[in-house]
Parts: structure tokens; C-alpha cells; sequence
């Protein structure tokens, strides 16, 4: 009897074509996103003075050129194998993301850099008072970078792209840093003008943490990381599972950018036929490609054991 599917693995991974597609819609939605939330709260922040919202709005900007990378990376990532690339262009993802997380720490230093300049200097009195428009660009902010992360992150797992749940995550990262922004400019109003520029480097902390978190995932399916303990105990279960199947002698997973490749050995009776143990094998490698969600490749090698 074989295992129970869990939930989420009743939607298809979307492959080829129709993914590429799918992640230029949306990283082209988010791109137009951006664009327009970068420039309102640029003109919040100058408008009411605040330099906390400017920040941010240096933050959506950079969103606009991580978003481009994505889309660059996702579009070779999904080329086909070639004489050259026999194992196809998957990493080049993982490059994307890895640039991803530079230019968004670049992004969080420089924003740090600014609210640190500001405390440093001293005369915090003497900085202007955000004005109200300032908390509006950052309360709208905060609902639209929250729907573009889950939008995103959506069509993520739906293609099974690290690139594009990277830059979910920037759209995340860059909600954090807009209730941040929000808290601060709220306590400047309130007759505590460290408040502005204090949140800079809050912000700051958030896009530093999502910049780690991108480049550490990106880098693991750069080495061949191992997949997750849970994906590992899927397989082995559905192995086992298989008729003819005594034992698994040896299993080992990578991850290859978003894709992930498996090489098992099995234990079958050693007096079947060399065509009924490869049967067997060709049964799990089936079942392993089409039941575990993002394998690319199943290498299975059978190995004789007296059963008797």
C-alpha cells in the first residue's frame, strides 16, 4: 500500500514554458508595483519630510532591479539541456538569487548608513517632524508589499522557483521595513524625533536578515545541499512501497537549483532475472519522479540479496 499524499503535493509543479511564463507575468506586475510605490513614497518622504519613508522608497526601488535579476535567472534557468549544459541550466537560478541577496544588503547597509549618520550628528531636535502624509505612504505601503509578497510566493511554489520566493521574500522584507518606517514616523509626531531615523535602522535589520536568509538558501543548492529530512522520509517510504523491493541499501538526494536528483540503491531477491530486478528499478524511478514534486532525475541501481 502506498503512502498518502500530502497536501501539498496535489498541485502540479508548473515546468518549461508555462512556468517561464508564469514568473514573467509575475515579476512584470511586480516590477509596474514598484515603480509606482517607489515614487509615491519618495514624494511622501521629501513632501513630509521624513527621512525614514525615503528610505524605504529606496528600498521599493531596489525591488525593481532584484525583480529584473529574476526574471533574467528564471529565463535561463529554464533552457533546455544542451550538448554543452547535459544537466541543463537550473544553477544560473541560484546565481540570480545570490546577486539578489547582494544588492538587497548593499541596499539595507546604505539605509542603515543614513539613520546611523543621523543619530551620530546630534541636534536631533533640530530634525523636521514627518508630516501626515508620510504615515498614509507608509500604511499603503505596507498592504501592498504584503498582497505582492503572497501573490509572488504563490506563483513561486507553483513553478518551484527559489529566484522567484527570493524575491517574495524582498516583497516581505520591504512590508517589515514600512511598519518600521510607520512606527518611527509615528513616534517623531509624537515628540520623539529619534523615532525617524531610529526606524532606518530597523529597516535596515529586516533587509539585512532577508538578504542572509536569500544568499544562505541560494549557496545550499549551489553545493549540493541534501534535501529536507521530511522530502527524504517521502522517498524512502514510497520505495519501500514498491513490490519486489526487500531493502534500501543506500539513498542520497541533491538539490541542483530548483530541481532535485536522487540516486538509490535497492536490495531485490538475487534469484529474479537481470529483466525482473530491472523492472523493479524502473518502478521506483517512475514512482519517484512522478509522486516527489521538483525531482528532475532518479538514478536507481539494484542490488542482489538472499531472501531466503
Amino acid at each position: 500500500m502506498k503512502p498518502k499524499k500530502s497536501a501539498e503535493k496535489t498541485a502540479p509543479v508548473i515546468t518549461g514554458s508555462d512556468g517561464v511564463k508564469l514568473a514573467m507575468k509575475v515579476s512584470k506586475v511586480s516590477i509596474a508595483v514598484n515603480l509606482a510605490l517607489s515614487v509615491f513614497k519618495l514624494l511622501a518622504g521629501v513632501l513630509a519630510h521624513s527621512g525614514a519613508m525615503i528610505s524605504d522608497a529606496v528600498h521599493s526601488a531596489s525591488d525593481v532591479f532584484s525583480t529584473i535579476i529574476v526574471m533574467i535567472g528564471v529565463t535561463i534557468s529554464g533552457k533546455e539541456s544542451d550538448k554543452e549544459h547535459p544537466y541543463g541550466h537550473e544553477r544560473l537560478e541560484c546565481v540570480a538569487s545570490l546577486l539578489l541577496a547582494v544588492i538587497l544588503a548593499a541596499t539595507g547597509f546604505g539605509i542603515g548608513k543614513t539613520g546611523f549618520d543621523k543619530l551620530a550628528g546630534g541636534n536631533l531636535d533640530t530634525l523636521p517632524v514627518p508630516g501626515v502624509l508620510a504615515l498614509t505612504a507608509a500604511i499603503v505601503s505596507i498592504a501592498v508589499k504584503e498582497w505582492m509578497y503572497w501573490y509572488t510566493r504563490a506563483a513561486a511554489k507553483k513553478i518551484n522557483s527559489g529566484a522567484l520566493m527570493a524575491d517574495a521574500w524582498h516583497h516581505r522584507s520591504d512590508s517589515l521595513s514600512s511598519i518600521g518606517a510607520l512606527i518611527g514616523i509615528l513616534s517623531a509626531r509624537m515628540g520623539f524625533p529619534a523615532g525617524d531615523p531610529i526606524a532606518s535602522l530597523v529597516i535596515c535589520l529586516f533587509i539585512l536578515k532577508a538578504a542572509y536568509d536569500i544568499f544562505r538558501d541560494a549557496l545550499d543548492k549551489m553545493v549540493d545541499h541534501a534535501c529536507p529530512d521530511s522530502m527524504v522520509e517521502e522517498i524512502e517510504a514510497l520505495v519501500l512501497a514498491q513490490q519486489g523491493v526487500e531493502k534500501i541499501d543506500d539513498l542520497k538526494t541533491r538539490l541542483f537549483g530548483a530541481k532535485v536528483y536522487v540516486d538509490v540503491e535497492i536490495a531485490v531477491d538475487g534469484t529474479k532475472t537481470l529483466n525482473e530486478a530491472h523492472k523493479i528499478a524502473e518502478q521506483v524511478h517512475d514512482v519517484i519522479e512522478a509522486e516527489i514534486p521538483g525531482v528532475k532525475h532518479c538514478m536507481v541501481h539494484e542490488n542482489p540479496v538472499d531472501v531466503n
